[in-house]
């Protein structure tokens, strides 16, 4: 059974940073993206960024870009979110995300990834 795990969040002021952890366990990883999404209130659910478990190629939207890095441990089947320079409008519920074969140009839709985690909370006050 594949489980993804988040951890990390909590409350910070703007300008502050946050690293959030995705423990992913139940199957081999290879030839999936991993990826991070939020949900904002009032919002739909949106892309952050992603990662190949296999290569560490990276992909970002274009608002996190320079402030956060997407990483992976493939020894502990971990990947991480560090998120620095962080602002207001970055506060929303952080989800980790696996995909298989998920194709670049489609990389932001909730529909190319078959498991989710639950959820963490980030909160960025002004």
């Amino acid at each position: 059974q594949v489980q993804l795990v988040e951890s990390g969040g909590g409350l910070v002021q703007a300008g502050g940073s946050l690293r959030l952890s995705c423990a992913a366990s139940g199957r081999t990883f290879s030839n999936y993206f991993m990826g991070w999404f939020r949900h904002a209130p009032g919002k739909e659910r949106e892309f952050v960024a992603a990662i190949t478990w296999n290569g560490g190629n990276t992909y970002y939207e274009d608002s996190v870009k320079g402030r956060f890095t997407f990483s992976r441990d493939s020894a502990k089947n971990m990947v991480y979110l560090q998120m620095n320079s962080l602002k207001p409008e970055d506060t929303a519920v952080y989800y980790c995300a696996a995909g298989l074969g998920v194709p670049i140009t489609t990389l932001g839709s909730v529909d190319e990834y078959d498991y989710w985690g639950q959820g963490t909370q980030v909160t960025v006050s002004s």
